[in-house]
């Protein structure tokens, strides 16, 4: 440095100010004083905000809305806050205290120049968002499992917290399944057979039916050997087959009161159609909430790096080793980003001959996995037509355990085909050269589609069973009578063993495999083959598909069994419990974690796949196979759905006339077209919609270059400075 500048820096403090002084003169005056607005000018989100200015000034001079600019603002927030006065809160406002106190005063003031009648209308409504906000204070408060879940999260983290609530939603779901059953069948009848009210039973003899179609033997020999109790009590069959558990059991046409006859048949129809109903508008409600913040969360791959990096943190986590698994969650995130990046570098990278070899590659393996899944299905075929042909031998005739695994035989085959599939579907994938997160999705998708479909196979055999005859036809009661005099209980009875078998295989294994594994890993962890073997996991899916898997079997066997809501919520209370248990004290959570947003969307749009697989056999049973003759509601019926034009018949002219033109096809037509034309509104406001968040994307990297370029002319303007110094 020169004397100068040395000598500007003695030890001192009356010369070092005038310095300093002279120094922040002189950059404000060289670079400041002049040209800010050239500076402010330049900026790369001052141009695109002047050049949308513009076309906002002009589009408001042609319609005379023009404002002034410095009253713009204030006047648009004032306005929209007026006009919103009646629907929102000023505390929902992104304002400060000292601006909403003054909106407070604004709103005061404006209140007193209403008529009383506004007044009267503005406290009410704002008595009545107090109390509903009283309300949802309580409510939270009175949550099921509150304070477990709240536990769970904070030692755990929110991804596996998402399965447990979970788990509470379908345990209210089922609950509010039972109630509706329970208000429009069991309660009329329980009413007249406990003689509560003046009711009595109307029971109305089968016309132009043979005697044989009306004969349903139920078998009491079950009763004769003590261990009779528990086959019976795990398979729904003897002294519980004519209990209210079973379709069989309500064989009555309607229950006749003082002033009204209770019309039993449409009701237990409509509470079927009701709990299907129910369930498919609460998924799609909760669904929705989890589709909105996928679609905010949808962004770039540059963005996913940012957002695991600074805002990929859970800070509900308390406990160490959650804090280190998170992290190590993270690290995996961002080798599975690496790996996919590198797979797409690959792929742009990849031949003709290469792209040629991994296509036959896959489709060569997707035969194998259509081949495991047709084994598997034929197995269950196999297995239901076995049990199916000698469930009907007289028990002395065998040992327990020979009549316990022929009833079973279906429901261990489905066990045994949900177990081993899954670990043939994690080999097959690494073979076909996806990106990490594409195989995990494309895992899950093929083991959601096991487990579902097998159910459904298992109903369609019962019901090819049902509707064909061997050594005789089936037009003296259109079914098979003879195997199956009441072939609704008989669904209902494996639906009923499929709920008991699986809540038998979640005690089992937590309680005979993953404790006694939990032990060894402590206490022998010196062993390499335990060492190898290792802690039992904590995994999502796996958990998330057996819940589901257990919900689809409750909705197809809610309509032959009316009370298994009620087992399924009993049995959904056990496995919390269960799995809180497993979790606290024999799992580890796994190292691939969820967040919770995609995880509560991933768990309902699973479950309304199960619901869609649910309605369709049900909807075959109901209106395509012949009711029973022998016993339950409709056995003046052909079918399930025929009691409904024989309803609508009994209705007067006018209304059944409404009734044919709603379900015509002029209606039909004109109505279709007019949930496309929402439907495409819908699609277009969406779409202006990712219009807005891709600007605000676009505003966030200006502001990003704002930054830049202001950095930029600042060093330039010390470099300056320190030229001119030297």
């Amino acid at each position: 440095m020169s004397e100068t500048s040395v000598g500007a820096f003695p030890s001192g403090r009356r010369t070092r100010q005038p310095f300093m002084r002279q120094e922040s003169l002189s950059l404000d005056s060289s670079c400041f004083s002049s040209p800010p607005m050239n500076v402010l000018q330049e900026l790369p989100s001052y141009r695109s905000t002047a050049r949308r200015r513009t076309n906002i000034l002009n589009r408001d001079k042609q319609n005379g809305t023009l404002l002034k600019p410095t009253d713009s603002y204030s006047s648009q927030l004032e306005g929209g806050i007026n006009e919103n006065l009646n629907s929102q809160s000023i505390r929902k406002y992104a304002l400060n205290i000292s601006e909403k106190r003054r909106l407070r005063d604004i709103q005061e003031t404006q209140m007193k120049y209403l008529s009383e009648w506004d007044q009267w209308k503005q406290y009410s409504s704002k008595s009545w968002k107090r109390f509903l906000e009283k309300a949802h204070e309580v409510t939270t408060h009175l949550e099921l499992w509150r304070d477990d879940i709240r536990s769970i999260e904070g030692k755990f983290g929110t991804g596996i917290q998402s399965y447990f609530s979970f788990l509470r939603f379908l345990v209210l779901l089922n609950l509010v399944i039972f109630l509706i059953i329970f208000m429009l069948v069991l309660l009329p009848i329980l009413l007249t057979k406990y003689k509560i009210t003046n009711s009595s039973f109307v029971l109305i003899p089968s016309k132009d039916m043979d005697i044989q179609c009306t004969v349903y033997p139920i078998s009491s020999s079950g009763l004769i050997y003590f261990y009779s109790y528990i086959i019976d009590l795990l398979s729904g069959t003897g002294f519980l087959e004519d209990t209210s558990l079973f379709y069989g059991h309500y064989t009555i046409d309607g229950v006749k009161f003082q002033n009204f006859t209770y019309d039993l048949p449409l009701a237990y129809l409509l509470s079927t159609i009701a709990y299907l109903a129910l369930s498919l508008l609460w998924i799609v409600k909760r669904s929705v909430e989890g589709f909105k913040i996928n679609l905010i969360r949808s962004e770039e791959h540059f963005q996913s790096y940012c957002n695991k990096i600074f805002a990929g943190w859970d800070f509900c986590i308390t406990n160490r080793s959650m804090a280190d698994l998170k992290h190590s969650s993270l690290r995996y995130e961002l080798r599975a980003d690496l790996e996919e990046e590198r797979i797409r570098q690959k792929i742009a990278e990849r031949t003709s001959e290469e792209t040629l070899r991994i296509y036959s590659l896959r489709l060569f393996l997707n035969c194998i996995v259509l081949a495991v899944l047709a084994a598997c299905f034929y197995a269950i075929y196999r297995a239901t037509i076995f049990s199916q042909e000698h469930m009907k031998k007289e028990i002395d005739k065998m040992v327990f355990g020979e009549n316990l695994l022929i009833l079973y035989l279906p429901s261990i085959v489905i066990t045994l085909a949900n177990f081993v599939t899954p670990m043939i579907f994690a080999k097959i994938i690494h073979y076909e050269d996806y990106s990490p997160g594409f195989e995990i999705r494309l895992t899950i998708l093929r083991c959601v589609f096991m487990r579902l479909a097998t159910i459904c196979v298992l109903v369609f055999t019962l019901g090819s069973k049902i509707t064909t005859c061997d050594n005789y036809t089936c037009e003296l009661c259109g079914y098979n009578q003879q195997l199956y005099p009441c072939w609704e209980t008989q669904v209902g009875q494996e639906m009923y063993k499929l709920m008991i078998f699986d809540l038998i295989i979640i005690l089992a294994v937590t309680l005979f495999v993953d404790f006694p594994r939990k032990l060894l890993v402590t206490h022998c962890s010196s062993w390499k083959l335990i060492q190898c073997w290792g802690q039992q996991e904590f995994a999502i899916p796996d958990n998330v598909l057996g819940i589901v898997y257990g919900q689809t079997i409750c909705w197809i066997g809610s309509f032959f069994s009316p009370l298994l809501p009620a087992i399924a919520t009993m049995k959904f209370i056990i496995i919390f419990y269960v799995k809180e248990m497993s979790l606290l004290h024999t799992c580890r959570p796994s190292p691939r974690q969820f967040r919770a947003s995609n995880s509560n969307f991933f768990f309902l749009l699973v479950l309304l796949i199960g619901l869609c697989l649910a309605i369709i056999p049900l909807t075959i049973s109901m209106a395509h196979i012949p009711s029973s003759k022998a016993c339950g509601p409709f056995t003046n019926f052909n079918t399930t759905w025929e009691v409904v034009p024989q309803t609508v018949a009994t209705f007067p002219s006018s209304l059944q006339s409404l009734i044919h033109g709603i379900t015509s096809e002029a209606f039909a037509v004109p109505f279709f077209m007019i949930i496309c034309l929402i439907m495409f509104y819908f699609i277009a406001l969406a779409g202006a919609h990712k219009q807005v968040v891709d600007q605000l994307r676009e505003q966030l990297a200006l502001e990003s270059r704002d930054k830049r370029y202001l950095i930029q002319k600042l060093t330039e303007a010390q470099r300056d400075m320190k030229n001119r110094l030297d």
